[in-house]
Parts: structure tokens; C-alpha cells; sequence
């Protein structure tokens, strides 16, 4: 999953940063309002962690042309304002959660992941197809009630093609929420990452179908076509 984060302080940046791809999350950072309302207006996020006090353009107005936008990307204020008219101003204008500095680290990410559920699926943290289980809180995923083990980035596709289970999903989506700008995509990449997948969930009966020119579609049981 794909997350952006606005904040001008270099150094809490960079913790966040590093802490949220030790994670498995894909992250791009940006450092003023300026560049934060021109990426969100040509890139989709699966969360918007969002500082107030930003040089350029401030956060509310940020919040403000995104949802005007009509973007419902999940909004997690970050900000030293912790008066309570600034968390009711942020929260009537669209932000979906608030967290004042200073704050402990695995309480921000238990937000990020709650808030990532809410917007795919609906607020649970349990992904299912057939045989096929995946806890998005814990990692964990389950085949016929066994544990079964993916690498980070295999799991980062089964969640994306789990979250939209009977759609297709092209190549540049997955790669979109898999990698943030800094990171080289090998051409093969998604096609290797499939290939593995395939490999540990088609014993199950779940099948991971290659729609050619568009993409991949997870299909349950029961579904799959030759």
C-alpha cells in the first residue's frame, strides 16, 4: 500500500519514512504544501499522512482542494495544533483521523493500518478468497487453515489482488502501490511475483488468472475459467 507523507521537518520525515518501509509500506515524502497538492492532484494514495503548519501552501488548505477534488484517500492529521477548534476545523473538512506531536511510533502505524483497512475494505483486517486468508493487521496469511509464507513484496501483491478480488488489476497499479519514487520497478518484476504467487495458492484452488492486455484477476473456487 501507498502512502504520502507532507511534513517539513527533515528529521521526523525520515523517521517516518524509514519506519512505515520497514513496514512493507511504499512511501513518498514531500516537504511543503506546493509540492504536496501538485502530486496529490496526478497520484492516488492509499493514505495521506498530513502535517498543518507547512511553508507554501498550509495543511487545511491542502485537506481542503483534495477533498474538492472529490478524493477519498484516508487523511491522517500530524501537528503540534492541538487546540481543539484546529482538530475540529481538520475533521469537518475531511481528515478521517488526528494525531498530535508528540506521538509513539506503533501508535501511528496501528492508525495507518486502520485507516488503510477502512478505505479498501471496509474496516476488516481479515481478507479472504476460497482457501485463502490474509490478516492485513498481523501479516499473516492462512491456506486451508495452514500458515503459509510470502516474502514482503509477493504479500504486497496478494493484498492488493485480495482487496479487489473478482477485478482486474493491471501491472501499473500493482506497481503503483508496491513502489514509491525512488525505487527501480524491473520490467519483470510483477510478472516474477505472480509467477510465485500461482506456485503456493493455485494447490488451494484459488487461481490468479493473467487477462492478456490488462492484467490479473483473483478468482475464487468455483469461478475460474480455462
Amino acid at each position: 500500500m501507498r502512502i504520502l507523507i507532507v511534513e517539513d521537518d527533515p528529521v521526523l520525515a525520515d523517521g517516518l519514512t524509514r519506519s512505515l518501509r520497514q513496514s512493507n509500506f511504499a512511501v513518498d515524502c514531500v516537504s511543503d504544501g506546493a509540492q504536496a497538492d501538485h502530486v496529490l492532484v496526478g497520484q492516488n494514495y492509499d493514505l495521506v499522512i498530513l502535517d498543518l503548519g507547512l511553508p507554501k501552501i498550509d495543511g487545511i488548505d491542502i485537506l481542503r482542494r483534495l477533498r474538492r477534488r472529490g478524493s477519498l484517500a484516508p487523511v491522517l492529521v500530524l501537528t503540534a495544533r492541538d487546540a481543539l477548534e484546529d482538530r475540529v476545523k481538520g475533521l469537518d473538512l475531511g481528515a478521517d483521523d488526528y494525531l498530535t506531536k508528540p506521538f509513539d511510533l506503533p501508535e501511528l502505524e496501528a492508525r495507518v493500518r486502520a485507516l488503510i483497512r477502512r478505505g479498501q475494505s471496509g474496516g476488516s483486517a481479515l481478507l479472504s478468497c476460497g482457501a485463502l486468508t490474509l490478516d492485513t493487521s498481523g501479516r499473516r496469511a492462512m491456506l486451508n487453515g495452514e500458515p503459509i509464507e510470502f516474502s514482503a513484496r509477493e504479500l504486497g501483491v496478494l493484498e492488493v489482488l485480495m482487496m479487489r478480488s473478482g477485478r482486474v488489476v493491471s501491472k501499473e497499479q500493482l506497481a503503483e502501490k508496491l513502489y514509491s519514487w525512488n525505487e527501480e520497478v524491473g520490467a519483470n518484476a510483477i510478472e516474477v511475483y505472480i509467477h510465485r504467487l500461482r506456485k503456493k495458492v493455485e494447490p488451494g484452488g484459488v487461481s490468479i488468472r493473467t487477462i492478456r492486455g490488462l492484467g490479473y484477476l483473483l478468482e475464487k473456487p468455483g469461478h475460474a475459467q480455462d
